[in-house]
């Protein structure tokens, strides 16, 4: 009896061995093939771009940020139907079908205060090439007097993007005003309130910190998030709501960026204004080459890499102000000074008298008499940069000192963590690269 019971226990054992094998055969095969679509998704996603920007004469190369989780805001209904908005294509198709190829896309920020949006606007409408080009307008939130205004527009294509994630679209709760958020210089403990203060003791104010949102929230939305913008290898210009553009400041501007690379090669923008606002320029026959201003500010791709992979410093330095972020917290990062070059006369001026979100009540509007008046001479209608120029270098320019610290305002943990979610939402993550 003992034999017959002898062979199903051999059969058993051959047959779990085989068994063995052919699992251990399925589970290499599937490990190959989830390697090589791990690698094939690699080379797909994790490569952003790798061309040469000529007139930076740099290479750019970032990360895009496979199953990262985002933790931005639960969105209401407002801020769903405007970011639906951001992807519907640009207006005045009809008008204008093809852009010019060498265009430098325009982009203006805006906020609420519509005599002065009418007032840039009629401006641009009389600058000499503005039909070749795309015009961008990022409104922080929805005003309806604001969106008539650019109904309105009809001299060249244009296309709007609205901050879905602005303190203006979710006033009862962050990045507005929450219930239990702390005011003014309350403890958080003591009060039984939510935030934390600025290096100065003051709690977040959400009307001064959407300007900082804004700013961050538009650039990486225009260089890394719309299908009009992302390809763009030339320059794009920067301008806001209340500054005048001359009629020939495109055409200066697109002298600008041909002169760059041969006349300022370690140049890293063109502006159209000085960093001075109250200058109209020097009036030489010279480029100026000096610090980065911020009224008609221009620079490429290769340049926003630059500031994207400073996020982390950006997003939580200690001023509601994105311009003095930039000067004392990142362009000194670059790690040499961080000139821009333009023209001896100013192509555009800021003429807004009052800061942040003033002037919205038109009864108290910051714009003499409803209108502004610059007055412009011959010689601000026409191109009038020569490129047999050379270029003069301020070299030693005021400005804030190694360890400022900030104006404050931006002291809040929970902007810190919005800001740098801005900077991932679009799946490119290069912080701390260099």
């Amino acid at each position: 009896m003992a034999i017959p019971s002898r062979k199903p226990r051999i059969k058993d054992v051959a047959f779990r061995r085989l068994l063995s094998v052919v699992l251990i055969t399925l589970s290499g095969v599937l490990l190959l093939v989830m390697v090589l679509r791990t690698n094939s998704v690699s080379d797909l996603s994790f490569t952003y771009s790798d061309d040469t920007d000529a007139s930076f004469g740099a290479t750019r190369r970032s990360t895009k940020v496979v199953g990262e989780n985002l933790k931005l805001l639960k969105q209401n209904e407002l801020s769903i139907s405007l970011e639906k908005r951001n992807q519907m294509p640009p207006r005045n198709l009809d008008l204008y079908p093809t852009l010019a190829k060498d265009h430098i896309v325009i982009v203006l920020y805006v906020h609420n205060r519509p005599q002065y949006l009418q007032a840039v606007v009629n401006s641009l409408s009389r600058v000499t090439g503005i039909s070749e080009t795309l015009l961008i307008i990022s409104h922080d939130g929805y005003f309806e007097e604001m969106n008539k205004i650019v109904d309105g527009i009809k001299f060249c294509r244009v296309k709007q993007i609205f901050a879905p994630f602005s303190p203006h679209v979710f006033p009862d709760s962050f990045p507005g005003i929450s219930p239990m958020d702390c005011r003014d210089k309350q403890n958080s403990i003591k009060d039984k309130c939510k935030g934390n203060p600025d290096q100065y003791g003051n709690h977040r104010s959400p009307k001064i910190v959407s300007l900082k949102h804004h700013w961050w929230w538009m650039m990486n939305t225009v260089w890394d998030g719309l299908k009009e913008t992302t390809l763009h290898s030339g320059h794009i210009l920067f301008i806001e709501e209340d500054h005048f553009i001359y009629p020939n400041a495109y055409r200066n501007l697109q002298l600008l960026t041909k002169l760059k690379p041969e006349k300022c090669p370690s140049c890293y923008a063109a502006n159209l204004a000085p960093s001075d606002v109250k200058s109209r320029g020097e009036g030489w026959d010279s480029l100026i080459a000096e610090r980065m201003g911020n009224v008609g500010y221009s620079f490429n791709q290769t340049v926003w890499r630059m500031i994207h992979r400073k996020a982390r410093e950006f997003c939580s330095f200690d001023d509601y102000n994105w311009d003095i972020t930039m000067w004392v917290e990142v362009y000194p990062s670059f790690g040499g000074p961080v000139y821009t070059l333009r023209g001896p006369r100013t192509s555009a001026v800021h003429f807004g008298k009052c800061g942040l979100h003033q002037g919205q009540d038109e009864k108290s509007s910051c714009i003499d008499n409803g209108a502004v008046n610059i007055a412009l001479e011959d010689i601000d209608r026409v191109p009038n940069i020569q490129s047999s120029w050379g270029v003069h270098v301020y070299k030693n320019q005021d400005g804030y000192k190694a360890g400022f610290r900030g104006w404050g305002g931006w002291g809040d943990t929970r902007d810190h963590q919005l800001c740098l979610e801005f900077a991932k939402m679009y799946g490119i993550w290069d912080a701390g690269k260099k």
